[in-house]
């Protein structure tokens, strides 16, 4: 996978991380083979490639926090249909939840590798993603967080040496568990391994990201603690997702969608960054269907929000 803007735009993902490995590009004379050559000189690094060659120059600092996902605030996020069934035993919960809450994303990934691990350019990472809504219009109880999901993940990334259309492709291979650190009848959770192919091209990237799902044991009861929460999740979140992004002058758009062709549910979310000030950046999001948090997996509804992002989507 060519990947990469430095000062040679033609150079590979595995010179460029080869030359970031060290403290200084200098130090360390990237790899100049003629196979390489005639593979970069057929394309060029796109946004995926751009991203992750940045990444590369700070990753390994010790005040750097390297962002894995967005990370963003959105003080105003609607919804035409609140969630109010999982907290029916919740006093005051149920009927005093205000369809206008606030949302915040938290996300960040360490290298765990200096060096390559199976082939040039690969890389292994362990993320971390933290979603809350904040029922911070809700005078009437005490304005709660509804829900917090948390995700962690390790995953292994690796770039090929395959360049339909003139663009770069990867792939990625990971296990990761979501959950929202609830008891009982509010408590959600699952665990995945999934595979994800990536490509891009000038100003375009495309994922596509399928997983299944690692079964559990039913449970005894519905208040055991023990056993699956949500047995039938995958019939809501569906078994797959497909994701396309593309950078305009200073703003990047964004699709992703979900879906479970057996039962025709999934969803469809819309992004749009664009600048403000400094290192801030605006974010418009508009999402519909299900799974739009975990505690909401089965609930289907449609979401606009508005707010301020730390980085871009890519």
């Amino acid at each position: 996978m060519a990947l990469y803007q430095g000062g040679d735009d033609t150079m590979t993902l595995a010179e460029m991380r080869q030359q970031c490995a060290v403290k200084t590009a200098a130090e360390q004379p990237v790899k100049d083979s003629a196979t390489t050559k005639a593979a970069s000189e057929q394309v060029k690094p796109g946004l995926i490639s751009q991203r992750l060659y940045n990444e590369s120059r700070t990753q390994f600092e010790p005040f750097v926090i390297t962002p894995h996902r967005m990370n963003y605030v959105l003080p105003v996020y609607s919804t035409n249909t609140i969630n109010r069934l999982p907290y029916e035993n919740v006093n005051g919960y149920q009927e005093n939840l205000a369809e206008v809450e606030a949302k915040y994303q938290l996300s960040f990934k360490v290298p765990l590798l200096q060096e390559d691990l199976f082939i040039d350019g690969d890389a292994l990472y362990f993320g971390f993603t933290l979603q809350a809504w904040w029922q911070i219009y809700a005078d009437n109880i005490s304005k709660p967080f509804r829900e917090t999901n948390y995700q962690p993940e390790l995953f292994y990334l690796a770039p090929l040496e395959w360049h339909p259309l003139g663009g770069n492709t990867a792939f990625v291979i990971g296990a990761e568990h979501q959950s929202n650190g609830r008891t009982q009848g509010l408590s959600r959770s699952w665990n995945r391994i999934y595979g994800q192919f990536l490509f891009e091209k000038n100003n375009f990237a495309l994922s596509f990201r399928p997983w299944t799902r690692v079964s559990e044991d039913e449970k005894a009861s519905p208040l055991d603690p023990k056993g699956d929460d949500n047995p039938d999740i995958e019939d809501y979140m569906g078994h797959f997702e497909l994701g396309m992004l593309y950078q305009w002058h200073d703003m990047e758009l964004m699709f992703q969608g979900r879906n479970n062709f057996s039962t025709h549910n999934g969803a469809i979310e819309l992004g749009l960054t664009f600048p403000l000030w400094g290192k801030l950046r605006g974010y418009a999001t508009a999402f519909n269907g299900y799974g739009e948090s975990l505690i909401d997996y089965n609930h289907k509804q449609t979401r606009f929000g508005i707010g301020i992002a730390l980085n871009d989507i890519l």
